[in-house]
């Protein structure tokens, strides 16, 4: 029996090992939905790849311009993959060569090509972001189109901006000037935009009133914009003489420094009304309570979170967030812009009771997946895939 042992052991011993049997079907083809800068290289897995790292490496990736090679390495894959992306130039052909790894030992190399890549005209992987923008689309094409036809489109009320004939007839009748302050926002900021839409308003109400009317600006170009907004704004009603150009004017672009100068010009002016209009950081609250010192109506909006609660508590009304963005339509009554509004407004009353009925639905699966009911599950996850990846 022991000799019997022995010799199927040296049998075992001296039989040749198992060759590395390579990668099986290999296929390069251009990747789908995208700008035609890769191809997608893809294999079946050889016998010996069963997951083990210790045993099996990997696949190692070739390419070449040319079927004879010589072909380079691009890319090494570790067990358990068996796809692989390349980036490439467009429009140009390229052949591949794929390689099974193991620590001792290499398989043959399998070749495929040519390949190109090429751009596609849409990504139909994002079916979902074109089905959204049509209905995005639709619905603010469809509120301009019944704004032009002079239906009347609620808005709710904002109680900052029906302040402002409050404020400028209340510095009128005190014989005060008023000032407005854009923070430290520069022109490409979409509040900065919003706040001239509003600097408009104050200054034609300010022409109609004989009330004088200052900005201190902390950015050159923000002046530039504002200049030219108050110059026009006096001449709507007829009142360019009234304009003073060296109202609307540069005081510094250091952030303390310009909350210095504006606090300097609130207590040597004595103002009746402030407007705080734009993109604001720690000198907000050194600005309004220098206001609220002096005894001025103040008027405050921004979209910067962090100084809002700063606003809310030392001025009389504040415009949060989106009510600032609101403000030229409010203010206007353009069908173009009232239009716009009431179709965003749609799409995210939309999007909220989507997000509600699919929290609802989530939980619902939740719980009828652990009583023996997969199938809600399952549907829950489709339609989040869909809306997540198209």
């Amino acid at each position: 029996m022991k000799k019997l042992f022995m010799v199927l052991t040296l049998a075992c011993l001296m039989s040749p090992a198992r060759a590395l049997e390579p990668p099986a079907d290999v296929k390069a083809v251009d990747t789908p939905n995208d700008e035609g800068s890769s191809i997608t290289v893809s294999w079946g897995r050889s016998p010996q790849d069963q997951g083990d790292a210790t045993v099996f490496k990997g696949y190692q990736v070739l390419r070449a311009e040319n079927a004879n090679g010589p072909f380079a390495e691009v890319g090494f894959v570790i067990c358990g993959k068996s796809d692989f992306r390349d980036n490439v130039e467009s429009h140009k052909n390229y052949y591949y060569q794929v390689r099974a790894i193991a620590f001792s030992d290499s398989s043959q190399a399998i070749a495929a090509g040519p390949a190109t890549a090429t751009a596609q005209w849409f990504d139909s992987s994002r079916g979902n972001v074109l089905i959204l923008t049509i209905i995005i689309c639709f619905l603010i094409i469809w509120y301009i189109e019944r704004a032009k036809k002079g239906e009347e489109l609620f808005i709710r009320k904002i109680q900052g901006l029906d302040a402002i004939d409050e404020a400028v007839g209340r510095s009128t009748e005190l014989g005060k000037p008023i000032m407005f302050s854009f923070g430290l926002g520069e022109i490409k900021d979409i509040v900065t935009v919003a706040a001239l839409a509003i600097l408009r308003q104050v200054a034609v109400r300010c022409a109609q009133h004989g009330t004088e009317l200052l900005v201190p600006n902390w950015d050159p170009l923000v002046m530039a914009a504002a200049q030219e907004t108050v110059q026009q704004a006096y001449s709507e009603p007829g009142r360019p003489d009234l304009y003073k150009e060296g109202n609307v004017s540069f005081l510094t672009s250091d952030q303390f420094g310009y909350a210095a100068g504006v606090d300097g010009m609130m207590l040597r002016q004595k103002p009746g009304a402030v407007f705080f209009m734009g993109y604001f950081y720690a000198e907000a609250l050194l600005m309004s309570e220098t206001g609220h010192s002096i005894g001025a109506i103040q008027i405050a909006g921004t979209t910067a979170i962090t100084q809002l609660p700063f606003f809310i508590a030392s001025c009389d009304y504040t415009l949060i967030g989106e009510e600032m963005l609101a403000a030229s339509c409010y203010l206007k009554r353009d069908p173009q812009l009232l239009g716009s509004l009431k179709g965003e407004d749609f799409i995210k009353a939309f999007l909220i009771i989507g997000f509600a009925l699919m929290a609802v639905w989530g939980t619902a699966g939740y719980i009828l997946n652990n009583a023996g009911n997969p199938w809600m599950m399952d549907i829950f996850q489709a339609v989040k895939n869909w809306f997540i990846t198209g």
